[in-house]
């Protein structure tokens, strides 16, 4: 059997450039207050190329000061296209800064949080909430530089004006009883809260009753028996927590026989790609998180310099998407 080619290292690197591992190390770490001759360095990244070597992130954390690794710290949520989208967007604002992302789903089973940080040797940790004081501590004292939470605390709830919008949208063509349908996973539970405190304080500025919220799982007879409890409470539309549960809600206004927005408007969040292939195609709000993504990796790249930032916001912008459901 073929044993695999052994690993290169710095010092096959310096051989074959024919300079010193010092050298090596300064060409491929791009140490600054460094004159290495532009012949030299070319010698040097045309030997890493052809021995095809890569730094050992160990080696590379110590002559940089620290490593390039940000570990992502995810909650125990569905990650649906949204959650997706986000760490997709955040990764890649990252690397823009020539740092990695790196992410610990807090729901599987295996090392904790402090635990992978020190096994990657993570210089930031961010988190989409807050972490409590002993986390930080102990995040620190496994080598963290910087702890942040991903979406900053705020006094007014970031996701509040989703469902505002929403019940407003509703409310502005003619409904005045609204539903508000609840995701089913613990996990969401803090975001809906939000979203529904939207909602709620809506139908209190245009004077209407608050909406009748009930938890809508995604399978049909969760949507069926929701759908029969607003029909028979007067509901006319209801604002979903996110475009998944929506649908849930229309499948089950199909099992009674009913249709959108004719029989019950419903409109959802996050504007999903499968909102416009919904029998009828679903209203939506759409949010642009690209700013909130961008600046919470220049707050992680500030903090990593040593510099202390004002609180970026995190304004998420929301609009409507009119399709046929409302």
């Amino acid at each position: 059997m073929t044993r695999p080619a052994k690993r290169p290292t710095s010092s096959d690197v310096a051989r074959a450039a024919g300079v010193s591992q010092t050298t090596v190390s300064f060409v491929l770490n791009n140490r600054p207050g460094q004159t290495i001759p532009e012949e030299t360095r070319r010698r040097v990244l045309e030997a890493a190329r052809q021995l095809d070597y890569r730094p050992h992130a160990s080696a590379r954390a110590l002559a940089a000061g620290r490593s390039d690794i940000v570990l992502l710290a995810v909650p125990d949520l569905p990650i649906g296209q949204g959650i997706s989208s986000f760490i997709e967007g955040l990764a890649s604002a990252l690397a823009e800064h020539n740092l990695n992302l790196v992410t610990h789903l807090a729901g599987a089973h295996g090392r904790s949080l402090p635990d992978v940080c020190a096994a990657v040797s993570a210089s930031a940790v961010v988190g989409f909430g807050a972490f409590d004081a002993d986390t930080v501590q102990a995040l620190h004292r496994a080598g963290a530089d910087v702890v942040l939470p991903t979406l900053p605390d705020r006094d007014a709830p970031m996701m509040e004006p989703v469902g505002r919008l929403q019940a407003e949208h509703l409310i502005a063509h003619g409904h005045r009883r609204l539903g508000y349908a609840l995701p089913a996973h613990p996990g969401l539970f803090p975001m809906a809260e939000e979203r529904l405190q939207g909602a709620v304080a809506a139908c209190a500025d245009a004077g209407a009753e608050p909406p009748l919220a009930l938890t809508v799982s995604l399978d049909l007879d969760s949507g069926a028996q929701a759908v029969g409890r607003w029909r028979e409470n007067g509901v006319t539309a209801v604002c979903a927590f996110n475009d998944e549960t929506a649908m849930a809600v229309l499948a089950g206004m199909r099992a009674h026989g009913l249709a959108a927005p004719g029989d019950m408007a419903v409109i959802g969040a996050d504007d999903i790609a499968a909102a416009r292939l919904t029998a009828p195609p679903l209203t939506s709000v759409s949010f642009d998180l690209r700013q909130v993504v961008e600046r919470r990796a220049a707050a992680v790249v500030a903090a990593l310099a040593g510099e202390r930032r004002a609180d970026p916001g995190s304004d998420i912008d929301p609009r409507i998407v009119l399709r046929e459901s409302t």
